[in-house]
């Protein structure tokens, strides 16, 4: 473990957490808003131990999961249309509350932090599964298609774990605007794996036996 790599890791982690409680609560016009304590408990508490437990055991997979920077221009169009939903979801978030605009009843809130809470499981069990993930779309040198576990299933279980986490933040705001506003990651998050499957297809070998082999992309019988 480096040095540089934990300052990194904890100046991303502790801006992250500024950025999103400012998003939150400035709209808000209160920190008296439970909804978005709730969501900051079961967004960073888990981050935090996940990072932690990558540091230690793990930091080139870290290290690849801090690396955000996209050489793909299509992908650059969905990360820069992600980040301004994420935004927009929050701030709608924080009105909503302010002006009780379409606000959701508790138990819906306290429902989809479960949901919530166990996407974060799947999506440590696909890290754990899977040590080539990254942040960003490429075929990293001496790469093997991985084809067991939840990747036996479906293509992707990473983005269908991101998309159960996304979808369920707005439940958990207590807000069905900001929900609505996070639907806009389904049609953003089906660009990235087209585009992605084009480049594994065309640099990972195995990749096309592997798409005949599971046929489902994020969903069983699905998609």
């Amino acid at each position: 473990m480096s040095e540089k790599l934990f300052l990194q890791a904890i100046s991303k982690f502790f801006l992250g957490f500024l950025l999103v409680a400012t998003l939150l609560f400035l709209p808000a016009g209160t920190l008296c808003y439970w909804n978005a304590w709730l969501l900051l408990a079961i967004l960073f508490i888990p981050m935090f131990i996940a990072g932690l437990v990558m540091m230690i055991f793990s930091p080139e997979l870290l290290k690849k999961r801090l690396n955000a920077k996209e050489s793909e221009k299509e992908q650059q169009q969905v990360i820069k249309f992600s980040a301004l939903m994420f935004i927009a979801a929050f701030l709608s978030a924080g009105f909503s509350f302010r002006f009780n605009w379409l606000r959701l009843s508790a138990s819906v809130s306290y429902i989809a932090a479960v949901i919530f809470l166990l996407a974060y499981g799947l999506y440590a069990e696909v890290l754990r599964e899977n040590a080539y993930l990254a942040r960003t779309i490429e075929v990293q040198e001496g790469q093997k298609v991985i084809d067991t576990g939840l990747y036996g299933v479906i293509r992707h279980p990473m983005y269908m774990a991101t998309i159960l986490l996304f979808l369920s933040m707005g439940l958990v705001l207590g807000s069905l605007l900001s929900f609505i506003i996070l639907l806009c990651y389904l049609p953003l998050i089906i660009k990235r794996i087209r585009n992605e499957e084009a480049v594994l297809e065309k640099d990972l070998e195995g990749y096309l036996a592997y798409e005949k082999k599971v046929q489902y992309r994020l969903f069983p019988f699905i998609w």
